[in-house]
């Protein structure tokens, strides 16, 4: 039974950056930053406005979702921008890899690491310049979002570390990533402006007070310009009352000054509303560069760019610190040397795709850039995949004689290998990935049903299916012979880009589904769930129901990933990155959806965030509700235990008067804010031991618990910092180490508008989820 990679993964670019242990101050060369700076500078002087003016503005002639046009007279390539935070979105001969919620799921740092290599050697192979990519944004403040799957978790500590990882090692290989989207983007439903019963309405507002920005929602994002993150995307919401992408306060104040942002602020597709007024708010490049998908010919920037220079409403400075930070980047990871050629697969759209063929798109095919990534990807997806029940160890199979299969994810997609961009999804097939940009157009998919029968082949068993939902549904099981002797149910939630969830339940009849095969296949029903988040489980305690997979989103080796785990040739070590409710009324963050006469009132569609830092686990500490599967939690193949004892080590005093000092300076010059915020304060150990019979990995967690006389109202109970993923063999015990930084030990204090460390008492919480905590300490850190 495999513990960790079962097959090693050897990508080349990632043994090459030897990234995934070093520190994020290292993340950026600033003296070859510097170098690429005074390159950029020096081309910036040969540019006429013109020139200028298209450096900053996407184009339709391109093969790319987002183009810069090339300045042959100076020896300037272009930009290709591509999709997406999963892989290449529509190119051929690409992978589709496990999902960021999949990777949150692995709470594993190297895995991740692995994968933001491998997805940017494929984008750098493809002749991409830019990934768009990672995302934060949703960070996932409700459970119906429907983008939460593209991210991380609704956590912002474990978001902050899977976007770092990402970037750092996405980056080692020559590609920009960018960190999207730019903030507050937590629901679809009326993102962005559209005519509702014929009126112009603005886009859904995020109203988010000072310190749930800076706690929660902008945390994961500091991360991303420590990790030196080449460009952001600003979102299509507007956040408290003002579009993201002319949000001066947001792009110069915060991202740009505070947290030192050096790189350039891109829009998201058709985000853009104004031209002097945006650019003047901080947006630096305008995507796609056009009105709309039929109108090709106008743009806010383009012209309009040249006319508000001439005209004063813009300055010239600042057109050239625009260019400056687009180009520092793309000079930084040397890509006007011998950078791949744009593949002529990277933007494949066909009519049938999105109802219309995009200008320089082909039918070519493709460059294979997938290389050894299957690998990474299998493992992955059995890394992420999180086992929440187990009783009487029907996990690992034994060998089953007769092997019965239900539900429609179980077979191989009837649809196409790029899934349809409808909003109800697909009947039949597997479900690997959710909809929309952040999908993939798989070369293959591996379906859960044909990896059964081949492991089954190979062991002498036997395989029965049925995987019509509704035959299942109507109770019609007569062509199920003999009977199983186990019985293993595949669900699936279709989430997409553009909607919203209406239920948390599994699509497709899926209650029924499982009620009736554990109907016939008593004490021995396995429930696997393929999902873009959370789903609601009214059969989990069902008495035959005795085992449940919650798999996420894993891949194209889908189904490798799940019958490694089945058959226990990896053993299950995933954990929640987020918090499964008993009920959907327990969760407290409902999506904004109006009807009748408000939904034609742009001031009416203000989405405030009242809950503030209570989102997710934190919620449900705070009102004592009982979660069904809480944050953090997942079960394994075999036992662990923790020490109950956790030292405490101080490494360094605090200075809270020089960190004041840096913020009433507004401008911090340190990449993610003031310096001070990332020196570690203190390290606390534990000792974690497998009590079990076979090698296991498991996360061990640390809880922080803020000091309860001198910290404002609001304040959550515990908060995630600190994790670690160790894998032991059994008897084996191991020392488990947690450094915390001065920004792990602060609070935001909104009077003095710096990060501030309070007085009295902390408390470090250890265990194997947020409700699973066996050791304990006190410290003071002032």
């Amino acid at each position: 039974m495999a513990s960790g990679f079962s097959r090693g993964i050897t990508t080349t670019w990632f043994l090459n950056s030897q990234l995934t242990r070093r520190s994020a101050d290292d993340a950026i060369d600033a003296i070859k930053w510097k170098s690429s700076k005074a390159k950029a500078n020096g081309l910036i002087e040969r540019l006429n406005l013109t020139e200028k003016a298209s450096m900053v503005t996407g184009t339709a002639n391109g093969q790319c979702i987002g183009n810069i046009p090339s300045i042959e007279r100076v020896g300037f390539g272009g930009l290709c921008l591509s999709d997406g935070p999963q892989g290449l979105h529509l190119a051929d001969l690409a992978s589709v890899f496990p999902s960021g919620l999949t990777a949150a799921a692995t709470w594993d740092r190297e895995l991740i690491a692995r994968r933001g290599a491998a997805m940017g050697a494929e984008f750098r192979d493809k002749g991409a310049n830019v990934m768009l990519g990672p995302s934060t944004g949703p960070l996932g403040r409700s459970p119906w979002g429907g983008r939460n799957w593209e991210g991380f978790s609704p956590d912002p500590y474990l978001s902050g570390v899977a976007m770092q990882e990402t970037i750092r090692n996405a980056q080692a290989v020559g590609v920009q990533a960018c960190a999207k989207h730019f903030i507050g983007n937590e629901q679809e439903t009326h993102r962005t402006n559209e005519q509702v019963q014929g009126v112009d309405v603005d886009g859904v507002s995020a109203n988010i007070d000072d310190r749930t920005m800076h706690e929660l929602y902008l945390w994961p994002f500091a991360d991303a310009v420590k990790a030196g993150v080449a460009s952001f995307m600003c979102s299509y919401n507007r956040l408290n009352m003002t579009y993201t992408c002319e949000n001066s306060p947001l792009l110069n104040k915060i991202l740009k000054k505070e947290l030192g942002f050096k790189g350039y602020v891109m829009s998201d597709w058709f985000a853009t509303h104004s031209g002097a007024r945006a650019i003047n708010a901080g947006l630096d490049m305008n995507m796609p560069g056009y009105m709309s998908e039929r109108d090709f010919t106008h743009s806010y920037f383009g012209s309009n760019v040249v006319a508000g220079v001439e005209n004063g409403t813009i300055s010239e400075r600042r057109l050239n610190d625009m260019i400056a930070r687009i180009l520092t980047p793309y000079y930084y990871f040397n890509q006007d040397e011998d950078y791949p050629t744009i593949d002529p697969s990277s933007y494949a759209v066909s009519e049938a795709t999105y109802g219309l063929l995009s200008p320089g798109a082909s039918t070519q095919e493709g460059r294979d850039v997938r290389g050894n990534h299957s690998s990474l990807i299998r493992d992955m997806g059995a890394a992420g995949t999180v086992m929440l029940k187990n009783v009487n160890n029907t996990l690992p199979l034994k060998t089953p004689k007769i092997i019965g299969v239900f539900g429609n994810d179980a077979p191989d997609v009837s649809s196409g290998l790029l899934y349809p961009n409808k909003v109800d999804g697909f009947e039949m097939g597997t479900l690997t990935v959710g909809g929309g940009s952040g999908s993939g157009r798989m070369s293959y998919v591996v379906s859960p049903l044909e990896a059964i029968k081949d492991r089954a082949k190979k062991d002498g068993s036997r395989v029965v299916y049925l995987t019509d939902n509704q035959v299942i549904a109507n109770g019609e099981f007569n062509s199920i012979y003999p009977s199983p002797d186990i019985c293993l149910v595949f669900l699936k939630s279709w989430v997409r880009e553009g909607v919203d969830r209406t239920s948390l339940e599994a699509d497709w009849n899926s209650t029924l589904v499982v009620e009736n095969v554990a109907s016939i296949c008593p004490g021995r029903t396995v429930v696997i769930t393929h999902s873009g988040g959370v789903n609601s489980m009214p059969w989990a305690d069902n008495d035959n129901v005795t085992a449940i997979l919650a798999a996420h989103y894993p891949g194209q080796e889908s189904g490798n990933s799940i019958v490694d785990v089945l058959w226990g040739e990896v053993n299950p070590s995933g954990k929640l990155p987020y918090t499964i409710a008993k009920s959907e009324a327990d969760y407290n963050a409902p999506i904004l959806n109006l009807t009748g006469a408000s939904s034609t009132d742009s001031n009416a569609w203000q989405l405030n965030f009242t809950e503030g830092l209570m989102i997710d686990y934190r919620h449900f500490d705070e009102q004592n509700i009982k979660p069904l599967y809480e944050f953090g939690y997942g079960l394994s193949y075999t036992s662990f235990d923790l020490d109950s004892h956790v030292s405490v080590k101080h490494l360094r005093t605090t200075n809270q008067s020089r960190l004041d000092h840096q913020y009433s300076k507004i401008t911090t010059k340190s990449a993610g804010g003031s310096s001070d915020l990332w020196d570690t304060m203190i390290q606390a150990t534990t000792t974690v031991t497998n009590t079990g019979d076979v090698p296991g990995a498991t996360v061990v967690q640390l809880y922080l618990s803020y000091p309860t006389n001198d910290m404002p109202p609001g304040t959550p109970r515990k908060v995630l910092r600190g994790f670690e993923k160790t894998t032991l063999q059994p008897g084996d015990q191991r020392d488990v180490h947690f450094s915390l930084r001065r920004r792990d030990l602060s609070y935001w204090d909104t009077e003095t508008q710096s990060w501030k460390i309070p007085k009295g008492n902390f408390r470090l919480s250890v265990g194997f989820s947020s409700r699973d905590l066996h050791s304990f300490a006190s410290f003071r850190a002032i």
